[in-house]
């Protein structure tokens, strides 16, 4: 008898990252590829006329973030597993996925095997956080932990793409120009502004790339268009 392979859905606001995980998912034999959705509602779309087993979910999305929407999906459909796979390495934010009711966080720059086997695991119930995650998780636990807080205001609360962001805004860069550079929505690079200039507690672009600065996040250098 042939067992039934897991159904996977993909959510993401690039188009290019659901072909690219269909076309590796497809090599799997005991995995398919059902559907790919763009935001929450596309999401839950696919789920109203498919069978899915496990998400693999982003977390920058128009229309509701992946947390707002794996937390929607828990509630209406709660045999769903979801599996985090996003460009996210703040504690903060892993944190609220797992809360939100994620069985796995894995990142998009980890071998893309981790994937496969993170569906695996979460498919029979299990928890999973690629090597990555977990080491960021223990870094935050570990024994300096304790003084991060009082030495918050010396080390850099951006993610890695807001640094990206962070380094073409002082570069001059419009956010047409920032999306066209790093494959993502206008909307995204607006997302990204926004927080940056929350976390940073910065009010305009020449606070802000000070602020870059004095925390080596970028060069005086990168400040010059080219």
């Amino acid at each position: 008898m042939t067992k039934t392979p897991i159904r996977v859905a993909v959510v993401d606001d690039h188009q290019l990252m659901i072909e690219g995980l269909k076309s590796l998912l497809e090599y799997e034999e005991d995995i398919e590829f059902v559907a790919g959705a763009n935001s929450m509602n596309e999401t839950l779309k696919v789920l109203e006329s498919n069978s899915v087993d496990v998400i693999l979910m982003d977390i920058n999305m128009p229309e509701g973030s992946g947390i707002e929407t794996t937390t929607r999906v828990r509630e209406l459909y709660p045999s769903v597993r979801i599996i985090a796979l996003t460009m996210h390495d703040d504690i903060s934010i892993i944190t609220r996925m797992i809360k939100a009711g994620a069985s796995g966080f894995v990142l998009k720059r980890t071998n893309m095997n981790e994937v496969i086997e993170a569906i695996r695991i979460v498919h029979n119930n299990g928890k999973y956080l690629s090597i990555n995650t977990q080491q960021i998780i223990m870094d935050n636990l570990g024994p300096d932990a304790e003084s991060a807080d009082v030495k918050a205001d010396n080390k850099p609360v951006l993610t890695t793409r807001e640094i990206e962001v962070l380094s073409l805004v002082a570069r001059e860069y419009n956010n047409e120009e920032i999306a066209g550079k790093l494959f993502i929505s206008e909307r995204t690079v607006e997302a990204h502004r926004r927080n940056i200039f929350i976390k940073t507690k910065t009010k305009t672009i020449v606070g802000l790339i000070k602020y870059a600065i004095s925390k080596g996040l970028i060069t005086a250098e990168q400040e010059d268009k080219g």
